[in-house]
């Protein structure tokens, strides 16, 4: 029994595959360091590193590419070294950036839900004013 994909589902596993590899390998990682308390904790945590790796993930190889583009023309060297497609280099250094910006999902949704649950009684331009604020107060400690 085979199974036919056609060439839109390939296209669909090869963009999703490096972000569900990454945001399952960042959700274990963070899984070493703090167990989920429930079966619901643990799907959320899945759920939020697939999401930041898909997401965010991109912005940080643009960026990283932009700093250090002879990072990415190496790894295909290396991987043309070892008889490798060179192509797979890219992948090489894609899906661990992909797995750190899955990293901090959880701790940032986390961080974002207790803020938002402090300003509870406050309205959209209180919120607002009080995210400005605290941008503010960021740039002004750095």
């Amino acid at each position: 029994m085979t199974i036919e994909i056609g060439a839109a589902g390939s296209a669909l596993l090869t963009i999703f595959a490096a972000p569900l590899l990454a945001g399952a390998i960042a959700c274990a990682l963070t899984f070493l360091f703090m167990w989920p308390r429930t079966r619901r904790e643990g799907w959320v945590r899945f759920i939020c590193a697939i999401a930041m790796a898909g997401i965010a993930g991109p912005f940080l190889l643009a960026a990283l590419h932009s700093w250090w583009p002879t990072l990415f023309v190496s790894a295909g060297s290396v991987m043309a070294l070892c008889g490798i497609d060179a192509s797979l280099g890219v992948a090489i250094v894609a899906v661990p950036m992909l797995v750190v910006a899955a990293l901090p999902a959880w701790w940032l949704l986390g961080g974002v839900v207790r803020w938002l649950d402090r300003r509870r009684d406050q309205d959209i331009a209180e919120i607002a004013r009080a995210a400005a604020q605290a941008v503010k107060d960021v740039r002004n400690s750095l």
